[in-house]
């Protein structure tokens, strides 16, 4: 009798190798994949689901790599549920156009996004904040926390609960710190299993999905890769702002680009603060950045 198929949670991969982790226990197996999946250019990435026969010990063989729900391709990681952008206001003060860039990449993605705003502790005045809820708040999901003090931080455990995550934002603003205050350790949870792994020294990802106790998985990947804007033409660019899709149908035009046509709806709402000048003026210098880049191409229908 053939053993039972378990289906599971690919957390790691190296070479031919992969740890997953098991829907409903959790526990962690090292699972060999048969070389008929390379004969037929298939290969599982992290967040893969699949499934697999255990052979014992730990150990296990993939059957089966199941459909993906999404796919990111920097980082390179199957069935993310949303993206944590961490971001700062104080050590380091993060403009609001890095944060623009970013959340670009996230709309992108297609993927819920939620803004973290850490190191709330160092700020003297809530300013600051006022103006990022103002700039942001109507259209995206935004929690106050800190590492160091421990606020918040239950809130931030229930947006990761049960789901799988990647991280993003610049560096220094304290995710790793984050993590860490979330499940100190996190990272020693496959280290025995991990180390297994590395003997082949054949690694082809440096993607993990690490595991919290309370439920749900985070990406151990410094979250995307480059702030590079997406392959997309200047005209697209406003269906990834959500203020200026919201509102871009009232304009004078319905190709309306919110630059110098007239009867622009988009300029009305900023000339009367509804839409912050500082994400107007973001949109404007990412548009010309991709005119730039995009100069001398031509749309194919």
């Amino acid at each position: 009798m053939s053993a039972e198929r378990l289906k599971g949670n690919v957390i790691r991969y190296d070479s031919r190798t992969l740890i997953v982790s098991e829907l409903h226990s959790r526990k962690h197996y090292l699972c060999d994949m048969p070389g008929r999946f390379k004969k037929l250019g298939i290969r599982p990435i992290v967040g893969d689901v699949v499934e697999f026969v255990p052979t014992g010990d730990g150990t296990g063989k993939v059957e089966n790599i199941l459909n993906r729900r999404n796919e990111l391709k920097r980082p390179r990681i199957a069935n993310v549920d949303q993206i944590v952008l961490v971001t700062c206001l104080e050590e380091p003060a993060v403009s609001f156009y890095i944060l623009d860039r970013f959340l670009i990449l996230a709309e992108y993605s297609t993927l819920p996004t939620i803004i973290a705003v850490n190191k709330v502790d160092l700020l003297s005045s809530r300013k600051a904040l006022l103006e990022l809820y103002h700039t942001y708040g109507e259209y995206y999901s935004i929690i106050e926390v800190s590492a160091k003090t421990g606020y918040n931080m239950d809130l931030l455990r229930e947006v990761f609960r049960g789901k799988i995550s990647t991280m993003a934002g610049m560096s220094g603003v304290g995710k790793s710190s984050l993590l860490n205050a979330l499940k100190p350790g996190l990272k020693l949870r496959t280290s025995d299993i991990s180390k297994r792994l590395d003997r082949g020294k054949h690694t082809t990802t440096r993607v993990e999905l690490l595991e919290f106790d309370f439920g749900g998985y985070v990406a151990d990947t410094p979250g995307f890769a480059s702030l590079e804007l997406p392959e997309i033409l200047p005209e697209e660019l406003k269906d990834y702002f959500r203020e200026l899709k919201v509102h871009g149908g009232y304009c004078a035009f319905s190709d309306c680009a919110h630059i110098d046509e007239p009867g622009c709806y988009i300029k009305e709402l900023v000339e009367t603060g509804d839409i912050p000048s500082t994400r107007y003026e973001s949109y404007r210098k990412m548009y010309k950045e991709l005119q730039e880049k995009n100069k001398g191409k031509k749309r194919w229908k």
